[in-house]
Protein backbone atom coordinates (compact mmCIF):
# COMPACT_ATOMS: atom_id res chain seq x y z
CA UNK A 1 0.00 0.00 0.00
CA UNK A 2 1.09 3.86 -0.67
CA UNK A 3 -0.45 5.97 1.28
CA UNK A 4 -0.17 9.92 0.53
CA UNK A 5 -0.32 12.04 4.28
CA UNK A 6 -0.88 15.67 4.29
CA UNK A 7 0.74 18.37 6.07
CA UNK A 8 -1.30 20.51 7.85
CA UNK A 9 -0.74 24.55 8.30
CA UNK A 10 -2.33 26.36 10.68
CA UNK A 11 -5.11 29.54 10.11
CA UNK A 12 -4.79 31.12 13.48
CA UNK A 13 -3.77 29.73 17.22
CA UNK A 14 -4.71 30.92 20.66
CA UNK A 15 -2.65 30.15 23.38
CA UNK A 16 -5.45 30.41 26.17
CA UNK A 17 -3.26 29.67 29.08
CA UNK A 18 -0.71 27.37 31.01
CA UNK A 19 -1.68 23.74 32.20
CA UNK A 20 -1.05 21.90 35.55
CA UNK A 21 0.53 19.78 33.27
CA UNK A 22 3.21 22.18 32.19
CA UNK A 23 1.25 22.07 28.63
CA UNK A 24 -0.05 25.10 27.37
CA UNK A 25 -4.13 24.99 26.21
CA UNK A 26 -4.54 26.36 22.93
CA UNK A 27 -7.24 27.47 19.88
CA UNK A 28 -6.61 26.93 16.77
CA UNK A 29 -7.67 26.58 12.94
CA UNK A 30 -5.65 23.25 11.30
CA UNK A 31 -5.97 23.13 7.68
CA UNK A 32 -4.65 20.20 5.53
CA UNK A 33 -2.49 21.47 2.58
CA UNK A 34 -1.48 19.72 -0.75
CA UNK A 35 2.25 19.18 0.12
CA UNK A 36 2.48 15.59 1.22
CA UNK A 37 4.56 12.52 2.36
CA UNK A 38 3.79 8.71 0.73
CA UNK A 39 4.56 5.86 2.94
CA UNK A 40 5.06 2.32 1.32
CA UNK A 41 3.45 -0.44 3.73
CA UNK A 42 4.00 -3.81 3.26
CA UNK A 43 3.88 -7.15 5.39
CA UNK A 44 7.47 -8.84 6.29
CA UNK A 45 8.45 -12.22 8.08
CA UNK A 46 8.35 -11.78 11.58
CA UNK A 47 6.96 -9.33 14.10
CA UNK A 48 9.39 -6.51 13.49
CA UNK A 49 9.07 -2.96 12.08
CA UNK A 50 11.69 -2.39 9.56
CA UNK A 51 11.51 1.56 8.72
CA UNK A 52 13.51 3.49 6.33
CA UNK A 53 13.32 7.21 4.59
CA UNK A 54 14.98 9.27 1.77
CA UNK A 55 15.67 12.54 4.32
CA UNK A 56 18.92 12.01 6.10
CA UNK A 57 17.48 14.70 8.37
CA UNK A 58 15.22 12.27 9.82
CA UNK A 59 15.95 9.63 12.43
CA UNK A 60 14.86 6.27 11.24
CA UNK A 61 15.45 4.13 14.21
CA UNK A 62 12.99 3.58 17.14
CA UNK A 63 12.72 7.16 18.00
CA UNK A 64 10.81 7.77 15.12
CA UNK A 65 7.05 8.23 15.38
CA UNK A 66 6.09 6.22 13.05
CA UNK A 67 8.39 3.27 14.60
CA UNK A 68 6.36 4.33 17.90
CA UNK A 69 2.97 4.14 16.17
CA UNK A 70 3.91 0.82 15.03
CA UNK A 71 4.63 -1.12 18.52
CA UNK A 72 2.13 1.07 19.98
CA UNK A 73 -0.39 -1.09 17.82
CA UNK A 74 0.78 -3.52 18.61
CA UNK A 75 0.96 -3.25 21.93
CA UNK A 76 -2.36 -2.66 22.13
CA UNK A 77 -3.49 -5.04 20.01
CA UNK A 78 -0.90 -8.22 21.00
CA UNK A 79 -0.59 -8.67 17.22
CA UNK A 80 2.52 -10.85 16.39
CA UNK A 81 3.15 -9.31 12.63
CA UNK A 82 5.90 -7.04 10.82
CA UNK A 83 5.96 -4.68 8.43
CA UNK A 84 8.52 -2.70 6.24
CA UNK A 85 8.00 0.99 6.28
CA UNK A 86 9.47 2.97 3.38
CA UNK A 87 8.74 7.24 3.79
CA UNK A 88 9.31 9.82 0.60
CA UNK A 89 9.74 12.44 2.45
CA UNK A 90 8.77 15.85 1.62
CA UNK A 91 7.56 17.80 4.33
CA UNK A 92 10.76 19.15 6.74
CA UNK A 93 10.34 18.47 9.93
CA UNK A 94 10.90 21.15 12.74
CA UNK A 95 8.68 23.80 10.52
CA UNK A 96 5.35 23.61 12.27
CA UNK A 97 3.63 21.30 9.08
CA UNK A 98 3.17 18.28 11.53
CA UNK A 99 4.86 15.77 9.06
CA UNK A 100 5.52 13.36 11.54
CA UNK A 101 2.44 13.47 13.32
CA UNK A 102 0.25 12.72 10.26
CA UNK A 103 2.88 9.79 9.28
CA UNK A 104 2.02 8.34 12.53
CA UNK A 105 -1.97 9.06 11.85
CA UNK A 106 -1.44 7.23 8.66
CA UNK A 107 1.07 4.44 9.55
CA UNK A 108 -2.17 3.82 12.45
CA UNK A 109 -4.30 3.70 9.39
CA UNK A 110 -2.47 1.53 6.94
CA UNK A 111 -1.01 -1.37 9.45
CA UNK A 112 -4.64 -1.09 10.88
CA UNK A 113 -6.01 -2.46 7.46
CA UNK A 114 -2.42 -4.77 6.62
CA UNK A 115 -2.75 -6.69 9.81
CA UNK A 116 -6.70 -6.98 9.78
CA UNK A 117 -6.68 -5.67 13.23
CA UNK A 118 -10.42 -4.28 12.56
CA UNK A 119 -9.93 -1.18 15.01
CA UNK A 120 -12.64 1.28 14.45
CA UNK A 121 -11.94 5.70 14.40
CA UNK A 122 -11.95 6.07 18.28
CA UNK A 123 -9.80 3.13 18.94
CA UNK A 124 -6.74 5.19 16.54
CA UNK A 125 -7.83 8.21 18.51
CA UNK A 126 -7.16 6.59 21.47
CA UNK A 127 -3.91 5.74 19.97
CA UNK A 128 -2.91 9.10 18.22
CA UNK A 129 -3.84 10.97 21.39
CA UNK A 130 -0.64 8.88 23.24
CA UNK A 131 1.92 9.41 20.45
CA UNK A 132 1.56 13.20 20.27
CA UNK A 133 -1.15 16.43 20.19
CA UNK A 134 -1.59 16.57 16.63
CA UNK A 135 -2.11 12.98 15.59
CA UNK A 136 -5.72 13.12 16.15
CA UNK A 137 -6.52 15.86 13.91
CA UNK A 138 -5.11 13.52 11.03
CA UNK A 139 -7.90 10.95 11.08
CA UNK A 140 -10.20 14.02 10.31
CA UNK A 141 -8.03 16.42 7.87
CA UNK A 142 -9.92 19.45 6.30
CA UNK A 143 -10.43 22.34 8.14
CA UNK A 144 -10.83 21.22 11.88
CA UNK A 145 -10.94 23.32 15.29
CA UNK A 146 -8.49 22.15 17.80
CA UNK A 147 -9.02 22.97 21.50
CA UNK A 148 -7.22 21.84 24.60
CA UNK A 149 -3.49 20.99 23.42
CA UNK A 150 -5.19 20.76 20.32
CA UNK A 151 -5.95 17.16 20.73
CA UNK A 152 -9.94 18.34 20.88
CA UNK A 153 -11.11 18.34 17.66
CA UNK A 154 -13.80 19.69 15.69
CA UNK A 155 -14.46 19.49 11.99
CA UNK A 156 -15.73 22.79 10.37
CA UNK A 157 -17.30 23.22 6.99
CA UNK A 158 -14.38 23.59 4.75
CA UNK A 159 -13.24 26.83 3.30
CA UNK A 160 -13.34 27.55 -0.21
CA UNK A 161 -10.14 26.62 -2.23
CA UNK A 162 -7.09 28.74 -1.86
CA UNK A 163 -4.04 28.81 -2.49
CA UNK A 164 -0.68 29.28 -0.55
CA UNK A 165 2.87 30.21 -1.32
CA UNK A 166 4.29 28.32 1.52
CA UNK A 167 8.25 29.34 2.55
CA UNK A 168 10.39 26.56 4.05
CA UNK A 169 13.49 28.23 5.84
CA UNK A 170 16.31 25.76 5.84
CA UNK A 171 16.43 25.61 9.68
CA UNK A 172 13.56 24.40 12.47
CA UNK A 173 12.27 26.15 15.09
CA UNK A 174 12.37 24.09 18.67
CA UNK A 175 8.65 24.34 20.23
CA UNK A 176 9.75 24.00 23.67
CA UNK A 177 11.89 27.61 23.42
CA UNK A 178 8.74 29.12 22.32
CA UNK A 179 6.15 27.80 24.36
CA UNK A 180 8.83 28.55 27.63
CA UNK A 181 9.09 32.38 26.61
CA UNK A 182 5.18 32.46 26.82
CA UNK A 183 5.92 31.91 30.01
CA UNK A 184 9.05 34.37 30.91
CA UNK A 185 8.20 37.93 33.20
CA UNK A 186 6.87 40.48 30.71
CA UNK A 187 5.43 37.82 28.05
CA UNK A 188 2.19 36.71 30.74
CA UNK A 189 -0.39 35.51 28.77
CA UNK A 190 -3.17 37.25 31.11
CA UNK A 191 -1.96 40.31 29.60
CA UNK A 192 -3.17 39.13 26.41
CA UNK A 193 -6.08 40.52 24.41
CA UNK A 194 -9.33 38.78 25.44
CA UNK A 195 -11.54 39.17 22.46
CA UNK A 196 -10.48 36.00 20.57
CA UNK A 197 -10.21 37.01 16.47
CA UNK A 198 -10.84 33.51 16.11
CA UNK A 199 -14.73 33.46 17.99
CA UNK A 200 -15.41 36.30 15.41
CA UNK A 201 -13.87 33.75 12.44
CA UNK A 202 -17.53 31.34 13.64
CA UNK A 203 -19.37 34.61 13.52
CA UNK A 204 -18.41 35.91 10.21
CA UNK A 205 -16.19 33.31 8.40
CA UNK A 206 -13.38 35.91 8.02
CA UNK A 207 -9.90 35.03 7.76
CA UNK A 208 -7.70 37.68 7.32
CA UNK A 209 -8.03 39.27 10.88
CA UNK A 210 -6.67 35.40 12.44
CA UNK A 211 -3.26 35.77 14.32
CA UNK A 212 -0.86 33.09 15.71
CA UNK A 213 -0.19 33.81 19.43
CA UNK A 214 3.10 32.39 18.97
CA UNK A 215 4.49 34.77 16.48
CA UNK A 216 5.86 37.24 19.04
CA UNK A 217 8.04 34.60 20.36
CA UNK A 218 9.25 33.03 17.20
CA UNK A 219 10.34 36.48 15.45
CA UNK A 220 12.07 37.66 18.72
CA UNK A 221 14.61 34.45 18.04
CA UNK A 222 14.24 34.64 14.26
CA UNK A 223 13.31 38.02 12.87
CA UNK A 224 13.96 36.66 9.41
CA UNK A 225 10.83 34.75 9.19
CA UNK A 226 8.76 38.13 9.79
CA UNK A 227 10.80 39.47 7.36
CA UNK A 228 9.05 36.68 5.48
CA UNK A 229 5.48 37.22 6.41
CA UNK A 230 5.67 41.11 5.54
CA UNK A 231 6.85 39.82 2.01
CA UNK A 232 3.79 37.85 1.80
CA UNK A 233 1.50 40.76 3.07
CA UNK A 234 3.27 43.07 0.72
CA UNK A 235 1.90 40.98 -2.21
CA UNK A 236 -1.80 40.93 -1.05
CA UNK A 237 -2.02 37.27 0.71
CA UNK A 238 -5.29 37.33 2.60
CA UNK A 239 -3.49 35.69 5.04
CA UNK A 240 0.09 35.39 6.01
CA UNK A 241 1.54 33.61 9.22
CA UNK A 242 3.69 31.41 10.96
CA UNK A 243 2.43 27.97 10.92
CA UNK A 244 2.30 26.59 14.18
CA UNK A 245 5.49 26.87 16.30
CA UNK A 246 7.43 26.18 13.30
CA UNK A 247 9.59 28.21 10.72
CA UNK A 248 7.90 27.93 7.73
CA UNK A 249 5.42 30.81 7.00
CA UNK A 250 2.81 31.09 4.11
CA UNK A 251 0.68 33.62 2.37
CA UNK A 252 -2.68 32.54 1.45
CA UNK A 253 -4.20 33.84 -1.77
CA UNK A 254 -8.03 32.97 -3.20
CA UNK A 255 -6.52 33.22 -6.92
CA UNK A 256 -4.24 30.91 -8.15
CA UNK A 257 -2.46 33.72 -10.58
CA UNK A 258 -2.01 36.22 -7.66
CA UNK A 259 -0.43 33.07 -5.98
CA UNK A 260 2.04 32.29 -8.79
CA UNK A 261 3.02 35.97 -9.00
CA UNK A 262 4.09 36.06 -5.66
CA UNK A 263 5.98 32.76 -6.21
CA UNK A 264 7.25 33.98 -8.97
CA UNK A 265 8.63 37.71 -6.89
CA UNK A 266 9.96 35.63 -3.97
CA UNK A 267 13.63 34.75 -5.40
CA UNK A 268 15.14 36.26 -2.29
CA UNK A 269 13.51 34.10 0.49
CA UNK A 270 14.77 30.76 0.19
CA UNK A 271 12.84 27.59 -0.93
CA UNK A 272 9.14 27.98 -2.13
CA UNK A 273 6.01 25.89 -2.86
CA UNK A 274 2.99 26.57 -4.67
CA UNK A 275 0.50 24.86 -2.87
CA UNK A 276 -3.50 25.10 -2.03
CA UNK A 277 -5.62 23.42 0.88
CA UNK A 278 -7.29 20.17 0.77
CA UNK A 279 -10.60 19.57 2.12
CA UNK A 280 -11.98 16.15 3.35
CA UNK A 281 -13.68 15.34 0.48
CA UNK A 282 -10.34 15.98 -1.70
CA UNK A 283 -7.67 14.14 0.50
CA UNK A 284 -10.06 11.06 1.77
CA UNK A 285 -10.32 8.90 -1.84
CA UNK A 286 -6.70 9.45 -2.02
CA UNK A 287 -6.21 7.94 1.19
CA UNK A 288 -8.57 5.43 0.95
CA UNK A 289 -7.41 4.43 -2.38
CA UNK A 290 -3.61 4.02 -0.84
CA UNK A 291 -4.86 2.17 2.01
CA UNK A 292 -6.75 -0.24 0.75
CA UNK A 293 -6.97 -0.41 -3.62
CA UNK A 294 -8.75 -3.70 -3.27
CA UNK A 295 -11.69 -2.10 -1.01
CA UNK A 296 -10.97 -4.31 1.58
CA UNK A 297 -11.35 -1.31 3.99
CA UNK A 298 -13.71 0.59 2.04
CA UNK A 299 -15.76 2.70 4.29
CA UNK A 300 -13.22 3.56 7.25
CA UNK A 301 -13.02 7.22 5.35
CA UNK A 302 -16.56 8.37 5.52
CA UNK A 303 -16.56 6.86 9.21
CA UNK A 304 -13.95 9.12 10.08
CA UNK A 305 -15.63 11.61 8.03
CA UNK A 306 -18.91 11.07 10.54
CA UNK A 307 -17.65 13.26 12.97
CA UNK A 308 -19.73 16.31 12.78
CA UNK A 309 -19.86 19.99 13.36
CA UNK A 310 -21.11 21.46 16.49
CA UNK A 311 -19.57 25.13 15.12
CA UNK A 312 -21.98 27.03 12.94
CA UNK A 313 -21.22 27.37 9.21
CA UNK A 314 -19.75 30.03 8.43
CA UNK A 315 -19.67 32.70 5.23
CA UNK A 316 -16.23 31.80 2.96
Amino acid sequence: MRIKSFAKINLGLEVLGLRSDGYHDIRTLFQWISLHDVLTIEEIPGPDVDLAGDDPEVPWDGTNLIARAARALQERTGVRRGAGIRVEKRIPSGRGLAGGSGDAAMTLLGLNALWDLGLGPADLDDLGRALGADVPYFFRGGLCLGEGIGDVLTPLPELDRRFLVLALPDFPVPTPLIYRALDEPGASLTSRPKDSRMCRFFETGEIAPLGNDLEAAIFRFYPQLQEIKRFFQARGAELSLVTGSGSAVYGLFRDRGAAQECLAAATGIGRCLLLETVTREQGWPDIEAGVSPSGKAAGFGPAIRGFESSRPRTRR
